[in-house]
């Protein structure tokens, strides 16, 4: 279903169409963090609009998704290069290399554990990273998995979307390995997150909206266009997600009932793909043509 009354959507240029703002988060400095996918540089967005850019060792380096991490400094994974990244609220930044080659590093959260952990959608592993660097990896049962995002479960357990082997999976801090096959065939998800009491994702291929609880068990809820094609997915409160479709060129919303809202961006054809909740309480979404927007809540 549609809501009528659509919430205030505002647009904020952060860069040319070439840049490709993609990953977004909050960072403990109040302001939103942002990687330029196509122009290898990290953005920082202060609510006031001020927007400060740095640029990276390495332009081709295709920085993915950011998130803070728990020594207050944000990390990213960078795709093309296969490091994991690191940006103070300074603008300092650092990266470590993966140990195996080709790894392709997509998805990254914050540990219960203090370290970070990322997704090597190349190589089928997940891996984790030390403050200081230290990378441990672990293999994942499937052969061409393509596992993607990942986030920090309500069971201390870490969760993430197997893209190609359509299931999610679930590490604990140990490397103990579990994977939920989904219901869809094809479905192939990608981002994922908790709302402290269950995992929500979404499915791109298959144009639905998944929850998994913390005992495997999967409900699916198609969108009302089958070709959204959503991509990432944010929870704003238990039993309440947002999430974007790159496909229609929208945001959406879904209850634990399985209510659905959806809303159009005003640049036609934007390209959302990562979003956060800011510290104003709005949703902010990354559009890969050059901007983000603010969408009220």
């Amino acid at each position: 279903m549609h809501h009528s009354d659509a919430p205030a959507i505002r647009e904020i240029p952060v860069g040319d169409e070439g840049a490709g703002p993609y990953g977004i988060a909050a960072g403990p400095d109040g302001a939103l963090w942002i990687t330029l996918v196509h122009s290898g540089r990290i953005a920082r967005l202060a609510l006031d609009g001020e927007l400060v850019e740095y640029p990276l060792d390495s332009p081709e380096c295709r920085p993915m998704i950011i998130t803070p991490g728990p020594d207050g400094a944000l990390w990213f994974a960078r795709s093309q290069d296969h490091r994991i990244g690191r940006v103070t609220v300074d603008g300092e930044t650092e990266s470590f290399p993966v140990p195996t080659p080709g790894s392709g590093p997509f998805g990254i959260t914050a540990g219960p554990d203090e370290a970070m952990w990322f997704t090597e959608m190349n190589t089928d592993r997940i891996g984790r990273i030390t403050g200081t660097g230290e990378v441990t990896e672990f293999a994942l049962p499937h052969a061409g998995a393509f596992p993607s995002a990942i986030t920090a479960g309500p069971d201390g357990a870490l969760w993430f979307t197997l893209n190609q082997a359509n299931a999610i999976g679930r590490i604990t801090v140990h490397g103990d390995i579990v994977t939920h096959p989904l219901p869809t065939a094809g479905a192939a998800p990608v981002g994922i997150t908790s709302d402290g009491t269950a995992l929500w994702f979404v499915e791109i291929a298959a144009g639905q909206i998944g929850r998994i609880s913390v005992e495997g068990e999967i409900k699916e809820f198609p969108l009302p266009d089958r070709a959204a094609k959503p991509h990432a997915i944010v929870a704003a409160s238990t039993g309440e997600c947002w999430f974007t479709e790159w496909g229609a060129n929208r945001v959406g919303r879904i209850t634990e009932s399985g209510e659905i809202a959806e809303y159009s961006l005003p640049s036609p054809s934007s390209e959302p793909h990562g979003l956060t909740l800011g510290p104003d309480g709005a949703l902010w979404v990354a559009l890969e043509t050059g901007g983000v927007a603010r969408v009220e809540r």
